[in-house]
């Protein structure tokens, strides 16, 4: 089995996060969401996974490798300029051998992978699209299909109060490589706009695949934040090196060395090598990588901070996400939704505005919104 998973968005809503990062590398729970991905489609048969990229490919590969180490071959084709959903699938046709999946690089789910391919071989069709029902399908593209599952329509985002289902398109599909055929090469296409109702005009069975699955698209920094605080309820199983079972109530800690005596408030995640003073609280629903430091009297809660981020005495941490080695300074407060990117320094006593986005800043230590 193949599978192709699209990677080549710039990840433009989870900027500054994504400034030096791309999408499919931002960590969850430590781990690059990419490899998650990877994690699942192995243990479902997958032998190899073609790698559809295009912004800042050479960090996906330095990381993952051709694949040995995740026990899978990795295949990657860069596009030039953004191709859309069905033209990166187009772009790497050459490598198709058979029957093969495609996953939008930012959705985290549950989905039984091999279910789903029993189903696919079941009905014979051309393509298997995954479905959930959602209560707003407004945002989203509908399927519609008959009691044999087989598509009928396609609605993209319709009004809530007329919108045909409550099912909408996943992002995670089953397709023959005759789909590859029904797809212009050379130039931007979408799959979901333009080449399903072109099969679907043209009588080719496609079907949908309904489940009660968890499923997010986690490429907003609301989702992102989403995405940890649901692991830590217990709502998502997930792997995370070195802790205890996902459980609401648990304290999770990875093994090695935590320095400090601060209250951590549980479910909340703590690193390798992190700093809590003893006057310090952290959690709720806190998650520090490895590295970070909580100075005196400073507080985080309800945020993700990845590896090496430093909060000096009296700061406030509440609802951000910071990036790897941020500082912020002394008695600031990083609060209501803010993003801050690498490397940043939030200036002692600043008060960041509600959904700030700041970036390290180009002329030296500082920041700078973007």
């Amino acid at each position: 089995m193949q599978a192709v998973i699209l990677v080549g968005g710039e990840g433009t809503r989870l900027r500054p996060l994504t400034y030096g990062t791309p999408k499919p590398m931002v960590p969850l729970f430590g781990v690059p969401f990419l490899e998650r991905t990877l994690g699942r489609l192995r243990a479902a048969g997958v032998e190899e996974a073609i790698l559809a990229s295009g912004y800042l490919p050479q960090a996906i590969r330095d990381h993952f490798g051709d694949g040995e180490r995740i026990g899978m071959r990795l295949t990657y084709v860069v596009e030039e300029t953004p191709l859309g959903t069905a033209g990166a699938i187009r772009n790497v046709a050459d490598k198709i051998t058979g029957t093969f999946f495609v996953l939008n690089g930012d959705v985290l789910g549950s989905l039984d992978l091999r279910a789903m391919l029993n189903f696919h071989r079941l009905k014979d069709g051309i393509g298997t699209l995954h479905a959930i029902r959602v209560e707003d399908p407004s945002p989203f593209g509908c399927i519609v299909h008959d009691r044999a599952a087989r598509v009928t329509e396609f609605v993209e985002k319709p009004p809530r109060d007329d919108a045909p289902t409550d099912e909408i398109n996943a992002g995670t599909y089953l397709l023959e490589p005759d789909v590859l055929d029904a797809i212009p090469a050379g130039r931007a296409v979408s799959i979901e706009r333009e080449t399903f109702p072109q099969l679907l005009a043209s009588g080719a069975k496609l079907y949908s695949y309904v489940t009660a699955d968890y499923w997010l698209d986690v490429g907003r920094p609301a989702q992102y934040l989403q995405a940890h605080f649901d692991v830590l309820d217990g709502k998502l199983s997930l792997d995370v090196p070195g802790s205890g079972i996902a459980e609401r109530g648990t304290f999770w800690q990875t093994s090695g060395r935590h320095h400090g005596a601060g209250r951590v408030n549980a479910p909340s995640f703590i690193g390798l090598d992190v700093t809590i003073d003893s006057s310090a609280e952290v959690g709720p629903y806190a998650v520090l990588g490895a590295d970070c430091y909580v100075g005196p009297d400073a507080f985080v809660r309800d945020s993700v901070l990845w590896d090496g981020v430093e909060v000096e005495a009296g700061a406030r941490i509440a609802d951000a996400i910071l990036a790897s080695n941020v500082r912020v300074g002394t008695a600031a407060v990083v609060e209501s939704g803010a993003v801050i990117g690498h490397d940043a320094v939030i200036p002692p006593n600043l008060v960041l505005s509600p959904d700030a986005r700041v970036s390290a800043s180009a002329e030296g230590p500082g920041a700078q919104a973007v």
